[in-house]
């Protein structure tokens, strides 16, 4: 999603885009390929604004999540990361490796087949959210 898209979402919720919120939404969009934790926004956007809080760090990051401007899935226990959205339309698979806790992405077709299938036998498919956990390629060779 890009800014242009964004500024639009927010002005259709009424949601006023201030410096904190830019300051928080410049972290998301320059760490795009990252699924990042409040905390880790937080520090990031202090960066570029030292006086703001945690609070509205949380507030703003659930509040862009609920207007589909964020992507909001719990990866770690307890934890929730945020990544952008997509139109609401996040397509891809994560896998999370149990060893560095890196977070990949993979489109896979092979979803789009077992999606096609459940609808071809009359399931109506509205949102997936597929998260696989494993070791990644480098963690399995320490393993060995």
């Amino acid at each position: 999603m890009r800014l242009k898209q964004i500024k639009i979402k927010l002005a259709e919720n009424n949601y006023k885009l201030t410096p904190q919120r830019t300051a928080i939404l410049n972290v998301l969009l320059n760490n795009q390929s990252q699924h990042l934790t409040a905390e880790e926004v937080f520090v990031e956007a202090r960066k570029e604004m030292p006086n703001i809080g945690i609070a509205t760090v949380y507030r703003t990051l659930d509040k862009l999540a609920s207007m589909d401007i964020l992507y909001k899935a719990m990866f770690d226990k307890d934890k929730y990361r945020y990544e952008l959205s997509d139109y609401g339309n996040n397509q891809h698979l994560h896998v999370i490796c149990l060893g560095c806790n890196r977070i990949i992405e993979f489109d896979d077709e092979v979803l789009n087949h077992l999606e096609a299938e459940l609808e071809s036998e009359g399931y109506k498919i509205v949102d997936r959210e597929i998260k696989i956990f494993g070791y990644c390629p480098a963690c399995n060779k320490l393993d060995k």
